[in-house]
């Protein structure tokens, strides 16, 4: 069973900037493509960030530019750097793992900018 643990989150002012990390067991971590997803009050959950077994990086246009995704396949975690961070990226940000066909979520970390 794969486990994922959140942290990093809180409340920034408009242009601060927030560390996530996700902690992952229960898996063979670098054999496997990681996500960040978010979703704010009364909307769909969306997807943020991805990064791959072979560290290539992906990003929904909202946030390139802005957000960084990494991974430490040595300590089992992924980050994601936010930098510029906006009131609209308020969310409760969740790390996911698709591992032999199943998905696997943390319990997610809340992100709140204030304006």
């Amino acid at each position: 069973q794969v486990q994922l643990l959140e942290s990093g989150g809180g409340l920034v002012p408009a242009g601060g900037s927030l560390r996530l990390s996700c902690v992952a067991s229960g898996s063979r971590f670098s054999y496997n493509a990681i996500s960040w997803y978010r979703q704010a009050p009364e909307k769909r959950r969306e997807l943020v960030a991805t990064i791959s077994r072979g560290s290539s990086t992906d990003y929904a246009d909202s946030v390139k530019g802005r957000f960084t995704i990494s991974r430490d396949n040595g300590k089992n975690t992924v980050y994601l750097q936010m930098n510029s961070l906006k009131p609209e990226d308020t969310a409760v940000y969740y790390c996911n793992i698709g591992v032999s066909g199943l998905d696997y979520w943390g319990q997610g970390t809340q992100v709140t900018v204030s304006s």
